[in-house]
């Protein structure tokens, strides 16, 4: 495991005391905060004892089981032991059904009575209609039960990240509107082709890497970070792109290292790698150390637009959203349907000031907008 990492929390124990197990069987799963690591026999032999249950927090280096290698392997080969689980909790039964009484209608109003003075009275005002009973209403709750499960520490990690981010970051999130029109005519153009040669999809994700890293080498302040130890700005002359994947477990951000070097199909080949990577749960940490810009993708899900929060000690965040056809003034003046995308750049304002900001995402709507911009580097 990283150095970083100091201890896990014991999650499965798939085989028990008096099992046999052979060479890189798997004895303990411990998660981590940031993955799982499968615990494997170096060698054949009998377990003897577990030394932790599930949900202890172990340390690293610390004994987890011990084997004795001397036994001699059962016929038909070792056995792991099953997994029980504890019945469940019995509901409790809804609460009785609610009854209320009919109300009764109000008592019409008293007449006044008749005045003896001169001149005579008015003729008396007639009483209004008493207003009808209202009906009681029955509801049926139903059955209405709640589970529990306990936060893994993926996701505690996560949680405390997120809102250290929020408690120590000045961020402010600025929006702009891209044009998808024109790349994705050249896509529709050209995807066969790439795919053939490339030997993998041509998706969105590779032309905003490289608008992305074009930008950042334009506006270096959003590819730099502050040391709040030594209260100094550190400027990286290389980019490297996280990319915020969702897998099983939760958000992982693998990084794309050296993205100023990396062409249409490296982005899309190593995108896909790291996404098979996450739903089978191999990520290693060293694909997820480092980065120095992110870009997150809500609109996979359909999200029409967001403000995406810093992944620290990162400066700057790129959102990207859904496509969607709207109407938009051409520069003839017509009024068109064009697929349009919001982006949103949330940064950190102890840093860049919104000049800066605002130029780098225009800079990216810009290259999205016109694709022949990545090619002449402009």
């Amino acid at each position: 495991m990283g150095d970083s990492i100091t201890e896990g929390t014991i999650v499965d124990i798939p085989v028990a005391p008096g099992d046999y197990v052979a060479e890189d069987d798997v004895v303990l799963v411990l998660e981590t905060d940031k993955v799982s690591v499968d615990v494997r026999a170096p060698e054949g032999g009998k377990v003897v004892e577990i030394l932790g249950e599930v949900d202890d927090v172990v340390e690293v280096g610390s004994g987890l089981y011990r084997l004795d290698t001397d036994a001699e392997a059962p016929e038909g080969g070792g056995g792991g032991g099953d997994g029980g689980g504890g019945a469940p909790a019995k509901e409790e039964a809804p609460a009785t059904e609610p009854a209320a009484a009919a109300a009764a209608p109000p008592p019409p109003p008293a007449a006044a009575p008749a005045q003896a003075a001169a001149p005579p009275p008015p003729p008396p005002t007639p009483a209004a209609a008493p207003l009808p009973a209202m009906e009681s209403v029955t509801t049926s709750l139903g059955n209405r039960p709640e589970r529990r499960s306990k936060m893994s520490r993926m996701r505690q990690r996560i949680a405390s990240r997120l809102k250290e981010s929020q408690n120590t970051a000045a961020m402010l999130t600025t929006f702009q509107e891209v044009d998808m029109g024109n790349f994705m005519e050249m896509r529709a153009r050209h995807k066969d082709d790439f795919q053939k040669k490339h030997g993998v999809k041509l998706g969105f994700m590779s032309v905003f890497v490289k608008a992305s890293t074009a930008a950042l080498q334009e506006v270096p302040a959003i590819n730099a970070y502050l040391d709040d130890e030594s209260k100094e700005i550190v400027y990286c002359d290389y980019c490297d792109v996280s990319v915020a994947v969702a897998s099983p477990n939760g958000l992982v951000v693998p990084v794309l290292r050296n993205t100023e070097h990396m062409t249409f199909a490296d982005v899309e080949r190593t995108i896909a790698l790291y996404g098979q990577k996450a739903r089978d749960g191999t990520l290693a940490l060293d694909d997820m150390a480092g980065g120095t810009f992110t870009i997150s993708n809500g609109g996979v899900f359909g999200s029409l637009m967001g403000t995406p929060i810093l992944n620290r000690p990162q400066s700057a965040i790129l959102g990207m959203h859904a496509t969607k056809m709207r109407a938009v003034v051409d520069e003839k003046g017509n009024v068109v349907a064009r697929p349009m995308m919001y982006l949103a750049l949330t940064y950190d304002h102890r840093l860049i000031d919104g000049r800066e900001a605002v130029t780098f995402l225009k800079s990216v709507a810009d290259k999205i907008t016109d694709p022949a911009r990545l090619v002449f580097d402009i």
